[in-house]
């Protein structure tokens, strides 16, 4: 699974590693440390617009959901089924990329003292920035008349070091290779990304005594 990530670099890079045009006046907060559960706005690129960057809010809401609350439950979508599953299936053709510099997932310990978690910072080897693959839709929000963004991260299965990282459910966010980025935008079929990839990943173990929070300030988690 994947709910904290972080996106820590300036405008320009971005701009320059994804050949985004951004405004002159467009500035980052850094770092920017992005927890699911308070469905932050994050930066993305979609299908439908790949030039620029797209701010979208964590946690899909399909198009025909009467409220906010399902994104609760769609923060990840399974790749694997994402085609068959009611909240996702119609939104599958809506591709977007979600910026990241590296994300965070907890290893469950067995010590003498009783369970423990321990925190890593996964990053790529290859890159200082990579992309996440998601989904996105517009819905129509008619307690405040706007259409709001909101998106998706895909998951599969785990490759080995994220196995023996996220060593309970064993998944892990679909990270596109870079030469593999247009194609995901471009609607390349699920199936094609729906299996561990051979990207070249580091695991930093970070050593600090914050816990996970659900909820909060985007900027400021655990």
């Amino acid at each position: 699974m994947c709910f904290y990530f972080k996106q820590s670099k300036e405008a320009l890079e971005v701009a320059n590693r994804f050949k985004l045009t951004i405004p002159e006046t467009d500035t980052y907060v850094n770092p920017i440390i992005y927890n699911a559960f308070s469905h932050p706005l994050c930066e993305t690129i979609t299908s439908t617009n790949p030039s620029c960057i797209t701010r979208l809010s964590w946690g899909l809401i399909p198009q025909w959901a009467s409220d906010k609350s399902i994104r609760e439950k769609t923060l990840n979508a399974r790749i694997e089924t994402a085609d068959k599953v009611k909240s996702f299936k119609n939104h599958i053709n809506n591709r977007c990329i979600v910026i990241a510099d590296g994300f965070y997932e907890w290893k469950h310990l067995k010590t003498l003292a009783g369970n423990k978690l321990q925190k890593f910072l996964i990053t790529s080897a290859e890159d200082n920035l990579f992309a996440f693959a998601g989904i996105y839709s517009f819905w129509y929000s008619a307690e405040s008349n706007e259409n709001i963004g909101t998106f998706s991260i895909l998951t599969t299965a785990a490759n080995e070091l994220m196995s023996e990282i996220h060593n309970t459910k064993k998944r892990m966010p679909v990270i596109l290779k870079k030469m593999d980025e247009q194609s995901w935008l471009q609607g390349t079929d699920l199936r094609e990304f729906a299996y561990p990839y051979s990207v070249n990943l580091i695991a930093s173990q970070v050593n600090d005594d914050l816990k996970i929070k659900r909820g909060g300030n985007s900027g400021l988690l655990f």
